[in-house]
């Protein structure tokens, strides 16, 4: 009886033990992807780094093309991980979509979008790929400028460069007039984040520029992003996300892990890797090896 009794309790322990699924079996195989971007291969590298230097087979799939592509791959498993940008794929998946400042909520609105289609995204980093209010280091000491908002009392006195279009868009000069009530001297029209406006701005044609928060001419130049403190901007932070089937595959260690590069990766840190790889012509393997030894994320 006491070895038959035994013998039970060790084929259920068996059982029980094959029902965990992923938690107890081998590590599932990864394949990440990225679309045709520098920041995003250098993204791409981070997430295959820490995956691989923790046990997992990762393949790249880099430099695929643009979300009209990445996104079709990534629902049908071609490719299981990318690095995304909250708000701007929410409109991507739904364009009447309400849009939000706030982090948590754009997070919340995604994923209601993103299961049915069997995807899953997880933790946000702080930093983003939106507009930018950028001043020189001078004029920031000059005119004490740490936050958007500061800009409201010397706003008259400056020149303010982006964009053609920027006079005419809510998140550009118009939600600086009705959010924080800034109204400049005058207006350059300049180009999108480009080279232009950076030229504009350190040669000080322009006092105040838009440009792209993770420009790597705001670290090369020794910008100064102002905070986005009245929240004018959407909540376009990077995030992983990732196919729901791995996830259940898996022990937790990749949400682990790929939660544990967000939560390492600040604006200014992104600003630095993408200096790193456009400005200074470093591969994007090397860079991104190098941060996550940094950070303490692989040895």
């Amino acid at each position: 009886m006491r070895r038959s009794l035994f013998a039970l309790i060790t084929i259920l322990g068996v059982l029980v033990a094959a029902c965990g699924g992923g938690a107890s079996g081998p590590k599932p195989a990864v394949i990440v992807g990225s679309t045709n971007f520098y920041e995003q291969i250098t993204l791409g590298e981070l997430y295959a780094q820490v995956l691989e230097a923790n046990g997992y087979q990762v393949t790249r799939k880099f430099n695929l093309g643009n979300r009209e592509i990445v996104q079709p791959a990534l629902q049908s498993g071609q490719i299981d991980v990318l690095a995304e940008y909250l708000a701007t794929l929410v409109k991507f998946l739904d364009k009447n979509a309400k849009l939000t400042t706030d982090k948590a909520a754009t997070e919340k609105t995604l994923q209601g979008l993103l299961d049915p289609k069997g995807l899953t995204v997880l933790a946000a980093a702080d930093a983003t790929d939106q507009n930018g209010i950028v001043v020189t280091k001078d004029t920031a000491t000059r005119l004490k400028l740490t936050k958007v908002s500061d800009l409201a009392a010397v706003a008259k006195d400056l020149v303010f460069g982006g964009p053609p279009e920027c006079p005419q868009r809510e998140f550009c000069a118009l939600g600086l007039k009705s959010t924080y009530g800034i109204t400049f001297k005058d207006f350059k029209a300049l180009d999108a984040g480009g080279p232009l406006t950076v030229a504009a701005l350190e040669g000080k044609q322009i006092d105040v520029a838009l440009l792209f928060t993770s420009d790597p001419g705001i670290t090369a130049k020794g910008f100064v992003l102002l905070d986005d403190d009245k929240h004018l901007q959407l909540a376009d932070n990077i995030a992983p996300v990732v196919r729901t089937d791995l996830l259940k595959k898996d022990s937790g260690d990749i949400k682990k892990l790929l939660e544990q590069v967000s939560a390492k990766l600040s604006q200014a840190e992104l600003g630095d890797l993408n200096k790193q790889v456009a400005i200074d012509k470093k591969d994007s393997k090397d860079v991104a090896a190098a941060w996550l030894k940094k950070q303490g994320l692989i040895k």
